[in-house]
């Protein structure tokens, strides 16, 4: 793997409001940046149309003498590589501490649309892969911070030391929230009695408090808060991502027939999330 933040470019607004997102982020982390752009047209990638390719290097180009203006001190290369963008994007993103991909607005109900390369990158990747909206490419500190949606029943390292790690790089706060809800057990009792789930949510804070101990020791510098909320955990994050600087969530491997499957609350949250939304991988 290379240190460097990959960014994919297609020249809609979006993606270079992702080259910039990822150029701050590797000026953060000290890293190069790279920019892709994969042309797919025509199928046969040995033979490329002259004036398809004239554009997508002027792109590249452009996109990189942009960065390197906002950013004298950034290391930046590009290239134009030619193949199926989802295999191309996929393999870089394995050779890329982060790659960051653009994703389209629709409306406040609708949320966003992200396309179907970018979900494929975002469901197969081995490493992180942030999502950036046009109108969120602008620095995150304008925002509250950083929220990470954690789940205390699973595994979740991975997910926790690149939230704590970029928390600290960026100095916003973070903000971790784990969502529960009542076991079907309980019936209508909560109805009844909405006190019913304090006891068992008492130990869930108990839980999420334990989890977060070491990391809090580790990065004494970073302002972590944890919460635990009940309710759905695709709603809560997504409401929490509107005053959000970054949203973070976990994605573990599932073998399904049809290839790579995002779970319902990261796919909810990377198509509503205002903000933009890292997937970590979490094997």
């Amino acid at each position: 793997m290379t240190a460097q933040v990959t960014v994919g470019l297609d020249g809609s607004e979006e993606s270079i409001a992702a080259a910039r997102w990822a150029a701050r982020e590797a000026v953060l982390r000290e890293v190069a940046l790279r920019l892709i752009h994969v042309d797919e047209w025509p199928n046969v990638p040995e033979a490329p149309l002259p004036d398809a390719l004239a554009r997508a290097e002027a792109l590249v180009r452009d996109t990189a003498e942009q960065a390197r203006k906002e950013h004298p001190d950034l290391e930046v290369s590009g290239e134009v590589a030619h193949g199926r963008a989802t295999d191309v994007l996929t393999a870089a993103a394995n050779d890329s501490d982060l790659t960051v991909l653009g994703s389209r607005g629709l409306s406040g109900l609708l949320g966003y649309l992200v396309g179907s390369v970018s979900l494929a990158v975002v469901g197969a990747a081995r490493m992180p892969v942030t999502l950036v909206r046009a109108e969120s490419g602008r620095s995150a500190r304008s925002h509250t911070g950083i929220v990470v949606g954690v789940d205390i029943q699973h595994p979740c390292e991975a997910l926790l030391g690149f939230a704590f790690t970029e928390a600290a790089r960026t100095g916003l706060p973070l903000r971790l929230l784990h969502t529960w809800t009542l076991p079907a057990s309980y019936g209508y009792a909560s109805v009844v009695d909405p006190g019913v789930g304090e006891e068992l949510g008492a130990q869930l804070a108990g839980g999420l408090d334990e989890l977060l101990q070491p990391w809090e020791r580790h990065y004494p510098g970073v302002d972590a808060t944890a919460e635990q909320v009940m309710g759905s955990a695709a709603y809560q994050l997504v409401e929490a991502s509107r005053n959000a600087g970054l949203v973070i969530v976990g994605r573990r491997n599932r073998k399904v027939p049809l290839g790579p499957h995002l779970g319902h609350v990261a796919h909810a949250v990377i198509h509503h999330s205002p903000a933009p939304v890292t997937v970590v991988p979490l094997g």
